[in-house]
């Protein structure tokens, strides 16, 4: 935890619970909160589920199950008892709970794994599924994720590319065991990798599709814009998979990404719109100059 001055962090949750604030500066606040933890800034978080943006608040969610501190499960359950919350939201509330991986909310879990949203019952099961995984492997965690996310499962023990895709795409297979396909193909980091997952944008349920535009995101490679951008211009595609596939094309962040984007910046789906926003400043950040001598730095 990074220590920083109250009133400071105050200031900074201010900025983020301000409707009148740009979403980029809100966004910019959030992951501020999350790289500093503590108490205080998991409060200045959870007092920001009140706001009407469905995107802010699915990252709030996010945000809190990165920190891992149990702190936040009070917070994250009453998001996903929350029917009046936009499922994308719970959802994300859900994924937390499981990145935390606290046993006793194993109970919740298993309640609304039998939720009749299908994107909120889906990521309960996985949630169990890692906590349970996490409870009988723990002494034996071998990750290699070049991303230092927490994710909502391990990754598969093979690395046979071949394999993994057969199973990342096989629609009777569990849910858990084609994440932990997706994300062994994420750490590989290779071209065929990059298209094989690609591939899993044209199948499987929304929150599996939005799963895989998150992990072209964090690989941020060129050969899976053509993919990202036919998810994001198919307005029959589910918002939630739409909104990740533009956060996606803002982390790759190339010529072609700001194109596409700004086609989007009037979307008649809030949750769309919004994402084209935030990921723009993405791609401004990430052609910037400070970022680009940061990068070489490491």
């Amino acid at each position: 935890m990074v220590k920083v001055d109250d009133s400071k962090l105050q200031s900074i949750g201010n900025v983020l619970n301000d409707p009148n604030r740009p979403l980029k500066e809100r966004f910019r606040a959030l992951f501020t909160l999350k790289n500093i933890g503590g108490h205080q800034s998991i409060k200045s978080i959870a007092e920001c589920f009140r706001d009407e943006s469905a995107l802010l608040k699915h990252e709030l969610a996010y945000c809190l199950g990165q920190m891992q501190d149990v702190a936040a499960i009070p917070c994250l359950i009453a998001v996903l008892e929350d029917v009046n919350q936009e499922p994308m939201v719970r959802h994300e509330a859900a994924e937390a709970l499981g990145a935390i991986g606290n046993i006793e909310v194993k109970e919740i879990l298993e309640r609304f794994a039998k939720d009749p949203v299908v994107e909120v019952a889906e990521t309960c099961e996985i949630a169990l599924d890692r906590i349970n995984w996490l409870a009988n492997n723990n002494d034996r965690v071998v990750d290699n994720n070049p991303y230092a996310s927490v994710d909502p499962s391990p990754p598969s023990s093979t690395n046979n590319i071949s394999e993994l895709k057969a199973t990342l795409l096989n629609e009777d297979a569990k849910l858990f065991d084609r994440y932990r396909a997706m994300f062994s193909l994420r750490n590989l980091r290779t071209n065929e990798s990059v298209l094989a997952l690609s591939e899993g944008l044209r199948c499987g349920s929304a929150l599996f599709r939005h799963e895989v535009a998150f992990v072209l995101g964090q690989l941020q490679e060129e050969c899976s814009i053509p993919f990202l951008a036919a998810s994001l211009r198919d307005i029959n595609e589910n918002e939630m998979v739409r909104h990740e596939c533009a956060e996606a094309l803002g982390a790759i962040a190339s010529e072609e990404c700001v194109q596409i984007l700004n086609e989007y910046l009037n979307d008649d789906k809030r949750v769309v719109k919004e994402s084209c926003v935030v990921a723009l400043d993405m791609c401004e950040y990430e052609n910037s100059p400070e970022f680009q001598y940061a990068n070489a730095l490491q």
